[in-house]
This record gives C-alpha cells, structure tokens and sequence, in this order.
C-alpha cells in the first residue's frame, strides 16, 4: 500500500508540473501548437497535463551532457544567467527538485516518467539538494516541450484536451507513451547492466 501510495504522489506531482509546463508554454508561445494551450480552459488544461509523463524535457535523455553538468560545483556568474524569463527559471527550479526526489526515492520513476538513462537518474540521486537551484538557473535555457519537433502529437494532445473526447485525449496520451517506450527502448535495459 505503501509503494501505491508513493506512486500516486509521483503522478499527482507529474500532473501538476505538467499543467504548469503546459501554461508557461502557451504564454511564451515558442511552440506553434503549444502556444494553442493558451485557449484552453483550466479544466481542459487539467486533462491535457493529465499524462503518465513528462511534457516537458530539459534533456534529460542526454546522458553526457548531465554527466559533464553534474560532475562538479560550477561557479556561476551574472554574465551566466540564462537568456529565458524568470517564470522559466522557477518552473526549471521546481521541476529539477522534482526530479531530484524521484531519482532519489524511486529511480525507476525517473527513468520512465522523464526519459533519463539510469546513470542520470543515479546522478541526480547523488546530488545534494543545495546544488539544484544553481543547476536550475544553467539549465533554464534547455527547457523545452518533450518531442518538441513531433507537431502532430502535440496537435493531437491540444486538440483532444479542447473538444472534450475522452478517447481522442487517451489516444494522444498512448502515443506519448509509445515514444516514451521507443526511447527507453534504444536507451537500452532498465535493469542491472543497462545505461
């Protein structure tokens, strides 16, 4: 009971980052059919973000860049501060905390909600949390939505969430977890000997 417990924490934390991904995104319109969302209702926006994983990505499949990323304390500087707005930057702070308890209490978790190979999620485990909030202010700039260049399935997604179709919205979903598991796929075993 314990670990189902645990498991809707997770999903209702997922959900939740999800709908303020979704909400950030539509505002900064950087994204043709994500700047869509911003005609979405709250509760459309609800069952949009209502996805088994994650919408957004901040690379996190990139095994050598949160290797180099995460191997020492960086100095920052204000020359360094990203290029990107401060709600980026505090949805980016959230979500790599986030990301830090998932990798530390359930690595699994992080390996098939955000996409991250094994060593990454064991990285972030490594991590203390004092270290996050410089490594959130490096990497707002990264913070993209997940397949980003798959117009289709965004469309999909929004225009599921906007003409209300439990269906169509379920279709949408299982095509995000069809390239979840794609990628997990050619990242390669989940268990012991994998990335």
């Amino acid at each position: 009971m314990d670990g189902e417990k645990k498991a809707l924490n997770v999903r209702d934390s997922l959900r939740e980052l999800n709908r303020r991904y979704l909400g950030l995104a539509a505002l900064a319109g950087a994204n043709p059919p994500l700047a869509r969302a911003a005609g979405l209702s709250p509760d459309q926006l609800a069952a949009a973000a209502d996805c088994p994983y994650a919408l957004f990505d901040l690379r996190f499949g990139d095994g050598a860049h949160w290797s180099a990323r995460l191997q020492g304390a960086p100095q920052w500087y204000v020359a360094d501060s990203p290029q990107v707005g401060g709600e980026a930057v505090e949805f980016v702070r959230l979500a790599l905390f986030f990301v830090w308890h998932v990798a530390t209490s359930a690595p699994l978790h992080a390996q098939l909600l955000l996409g991250m190979p094994r060593s990454v999620a064991a990285a972030f485990a490594l991590l203390t949390v004092d270290r996050l909030p410089g490594i959130a202010i490096a990497e707002a700039g990264n913070l993209a939505p997940r397949w980003q260049s798959c117009n289709a399935y965004w469309n999909a997604l929004i225009d599921a969430a906007a003409n209300p179709s439990a269906l169509g919205l379920r279709r949408a979903q299982l095509r995000g977890i069809q390239f979840a598991a794609a990628v997990r796929l050619l990242q390669g075993p989940i268990a012991a000997g994998g990335p």
